[in-house]
């Protein structure tokens, strides 16, 4: 019942900042916990971080502390991710993920909606 749609990935140099949107449907977006996970070639997914339904609470990975950012707009069923100072580590493609317990929960099984991602690539 809620369809996620991320876009804003592209190609820049290390220490480029982006900033990630998702796009949400559905009438009960601001009840929804949101989180974003990442997956690098090789790797296993990855929590990045994730907001409360308020935004009142964020949470991050220690990788992308200090560095990334995670708001939403409810009014506008959308959530950002905003990256700066990038790193070729940050090279992966990006998820957004929704929960209907709208904590800013950090476990990837805990999430039940899932985006078809957006591809971040940082050269050095």
């Amino acid at each position: 019942q809620v369809l996620l749609v991320e876009s804003g990935g592209g190609l820049v140099q290390a220490g480029d900042s982006l900033r990630l949107s998702c796009a949400a449907s559905g009438r009960t977006f601001g009840m929804y916990g949101m989180g974003w996970f990442r997956q690098a070639p090789g790797k296993e997914r990855e929590f990045v971080a994730a907001i409360n339904r308020s935004g009142g609470v964020t949470k991050y990975a220690e990788s992308v502390k200090g560095r990334f950012t995670i708001s939403r707009d409810n009014a506008k069923n959308t959530v950002y991710l905003q990256m700066n100072s990038l790193k070729p580590e940050d090279t992966a493609v990006y998820y957004c993920a929704a929960v209907n317990i709208g904590l800013a929960l950090t476990r990837s099984s805990d999430y039940t909606y899932w985006g078809q991602g957006t591809q971040v690539t940082v050269s050095s």
